[in-house]
């Protein structure tokens, strides 16, 4: 299908008309002919939603509300296109797009919420007849830079939060899905959005670092956030910093799962295989290694090998829990992770790669920190079994990783387990559940190489605000001179 870009709330196409192609991974037949926008387009989709800040921002908070409802309203019910717009550009199954769509209306809805929730606070002030307030205000131009993996949850989470502090948008789409996030624009813009709040660029694959470069270095923008890998998150956060402009990444992981010797095994094993496989793997929260206790090790590497067989995969439009990977290219490299492995003395129990990109799910037991797998996030359908010596020792090797973005600890006795997931290094833990755990209403987001700020709920408010000191003082007040 042909798309356009959305820019002040009207279609557009490239300045210089220029288009690019996204295949469907699985058939190979064109999925979305889109603008391929250059700098001159991002300028145009900025200047819009400058325009357009002024009056939304001055919107009162339930005129907010009931646009961002009636917005969740329409994202809903647009669910069937959704799915048929991100199953043929991104290979997912129709329930993972679903659930999309599911999580993203919470987060219009919770966002709606918010609106009358940015508060502040008198502050008592030395200076006899002065009122001191800390006010939270919106900031203006945000730019939000969504990935193709969770195309609906992850666009509508960079830009939901955003309008509702009162700022304006301008959504950077993937390459990947740019059907799927303009989609978002026109629902927003059909459910009553005024024209320019929301604005969604695409942009071809070579094009990517010309368009990124300059939404940061607009003047008019002033945040950007930005979801995806690790590699380009230092790219933005260092140009955003030339720029001294405020930047929100939340980036990849390597999520660890640790079993500990008293942990509820059925439990941990369907965990782990929602975890590792929902998605092929390709959530930033991805279990992609499992740490063991070695008193367990066997049991667990059985069950876990059974489950992870039994998951049906193939064409993602039929019945099946694996459906595609984004390209072939993530097949191969997974695919060459798991030779490193293999040749350095791990045990390919279950799966392996294929020559499509369809691959069942696939389990690597006994990895050890010298072989690829360990320490490289592979975000595809493969995941590792690391087996600790004891319990200081599962932390030790959970912690043994640039990222730290989602974990998970399972053990019957609740308050050790806690206390491991205390001792681990990642923004968000979970004790006796999956890896793979999102809720509009949470603080997400993650440490050391999995970025900084928050997402979502209160948090994210301060991420989209900016904190004012004003005060009211008395005119006839005393001066040393």
């Amino acid at each position: 299908m042909d798309i356009s870009m959305l820019i002040a709330g009207a279609d557009e196409a490239a300045a210089d008309a220029g288009t690019f192609e996204r295949k469907n991974p699985v058939s190979g037949e064109t999925a979305t002919r889109a603008p391929a926008a250059k700098p001159a387009d991002v300028d145009k989709a900025v200047e819009a939603a400058a325009a357009a800040f002024p009056d939304w921002s001055a919107m009162g908070p339930n005129a907010r509300r009931a646009v961002l409802n009636k917005a969740a309203d329409a994202l809903d019910a647009a669910t069937g296109e959704f799915v048929q717009l991100g199953m043929a550009e991104t290979g997912a199954t129709g329930p993972w797009i679903g659930f999309n769509v599911m999580l993203a209306t919470n987060m219009l809805r919770e966002a709606a919420a918010m609106t009358t929730q940015i508060s502040g606070e008198i502050i008592p002030s030395d200076k006899p007849g002065t009122i001191s307030m800390a006010m939270r205000e919106p900031v203006g131009v945000l730019v939000g830079m969504a990935p193709w993996n969770a195309p609906v949850i992850l666009a509508v989470r960079a830009l939901a939060l955003p309008i509702a502090c009162g700022n304006t948008v301008v959504l950077k789409a993937s390459e990947m899905c740019p059907a799927t996030h303009r989609l978002i624009g026109k629902v927003l813009t059909d459910a009553g959005l005024p024209k320019g709040v929301v604005n969604v660029v695409t942009h071809s694959a070579e094009d990517a670092p010309a368009v990124v470069s300059a939404l940061i270095a607009h003047p008019k923008v002033k945040r950007i956030n930005f979801t995806g890998s690790t590699r380009v998150g230092r790219i933005i956060a260092e140009q955003a910093g030339k720029h001294l402009k405020p930047v929100l990444l939340e980036l990849g992981g390597k999520a660890p799962l640790v079993i500990l010797d008293d942990a509820d095994m059925e439990g941990a094993v369907n965990a782990a295989a929602f975890g590792a496989f929902m998605n092929q793997g390709q959530i930033c929260m991805s279990t992609e290694k499992i740490v063991v206790d070695e008193k367990v090790a066997d049991e667990f590497v059985r069950r876990f090998a059974e489950k992870a067989a039994s998951l049906p995969y193939g064409d993602p439009s039929g019945h099946v829990v694996l459906g595609s990977v984004v390209d072939r290219a993530t097949v191969e490299k997974v695919d060459a992770l798991i030779k490193d492995a293999v040749e350095k003395g791990a045990d390919v129990v279950t799966g392996g790669a294929t020559d499509s990109t369809i691959m069942p799910a696939t389990v690597v037991d006994k990895v050890t920190p010298d072989m690829r797998l360990y320490g490289e996030e592979s975000f595809g359908p493969v995941v590792c079994v690391v087996r600790a010596k004891n319990t200081d020792d599962a932390v030790r090797i959970a912690n043994d990783t640039e990222y730290g973005l989602s974990a998970s600890v399972f053990g019957k006795d609740v308050q050790r387990a806690l206390s491991v997931a205390k001792r681990i290094e990642s923004g968000i833990c979970h004790v006796n559940g999956p890896t793979v755990h999102d809720e509009a209403q949470m603080p997400f987001g993650g440490v050391k190489a999995s970025g900084y700020g928050r997402f979502g709920g209160k948090a994210g408010i301060e991420a989209f605000t900016e904190l004012r000191w004003i005060t009211i003082e008395d005119a006839g007040q005393h001066y040393p001179f």
